[in-house]
């Protein structure tokens, strides 16, 4: 198991936005994190990637206290795609990726034809090669998020956290970015908005509401148009589609079509 929360407690002040969450995560799975806005999603991964610590509760990455590691060590273990990216300061994009190398090397040292062979990989592998030497700044939201992405690869950890990763770009590079990660065999924890996105790749999802885990399981069984109905309070249809055989969600309109949902 390379992932394993127990009892999780987050608060912001007097809110909880994390209430007794559990999950595990095994070698090599892609989990979902799905949930309506505000349901903790991001809370849970911020946790994870300690940029918050919970109040209660405990964390173990590959049967070890995760607040007992190093940040480095994290970080060898963690690469993690957040929703916000924004850099206080001007870099071109090659210098955003080679930040990823961070976590091998020791203070000053420069960087290697191997670690430069790898950043040039990670850009190649998110179609931007001809904006490495671009200022970041200039970029579109989601050429950014494909940065901070290609960054996460040059990390080469074996385990990937992401917060929506997808959340800027479109169809084409959605698309892209899920058959990649996908086919790097790596262990993946994504938060996720897209419920058909999440029926395409993931192996098992947890659903939130209100900062507690609701459901989990397998898409098939968890996708469910009364599922749907009792979490984000939507009418959908639901179908396996006959060509990927994964489960396929049409929306309804409101005050249009049947009430899919146990009354």
């Amino acid at each position: 198991m390379r992932l394993r929360i127990e009892n999780m407690t987050f608060s912001y002040a007097d809110t909880i936005a994390a209430s007794n969450i559990s999950l595990e995560v095994g070698t090599g799975e892609f989990i979902g994190l799905i949930g309506p806005n505000g349901s903790g999603k991001s809370t849970v991964l911020k946790n994870l990637y300690r940029a918050l610590k919970p109040d209660e509760g405990k964390v173990f990455l590959d049967e070890k206290d995760l607040f007992s590691l190093s940040y480095r060590e994290s970080a060898l273990k963690l690469g993690v795609v957040g929703q916000e990216n924004e850099v206080p300061f001007d870099f071109l994009v090659d210098e955003i990726v080679a930040m990823g190398r961070f976590p091998h090397k020791k203070l000053l040292d420069f960087d290697t034809e191997e670690d430069k062979r790898v950043i040039y990989c990670s850009l190649e592998q998110l179609g931007l090669n001809s904006m490495a030497k671009r200022s970041y700044q200039t970029l579109s939201g989601g050429e950014k998020q494909r940065v901070i992405i290609a960054r996460a690869l040059a990390q080469e950890s074996d385990f990937l956290l992401l917060d929506e990763p997808t959340n800027h770009l479109d169809i084409n590079y959605q698309l892209q970015v899920y058959d990649f990660v996908k086919q790097l065999g790596v262990t993946v924890l994504s938060a996720m908005h897209d419920l058909n996105m999440a029926a395409l790749y993931c192996d098992r999802v947890y659903v939130l509401k209100d900062g507690k885990v609701a459901l989990h399981g397998a898409p098939e069984t968890v996708f469910t148009s009364e599922n749907i109905f009792d979490i984000f309070g939507v009418c959908s249809d639901v179908i396996t589609h006959p060509v990927t055989g994964k489960k396929s969600i049409t929306y309804l309109p409101f005050g249009t079509g049947k009430r899919m949902h146990k009354s």
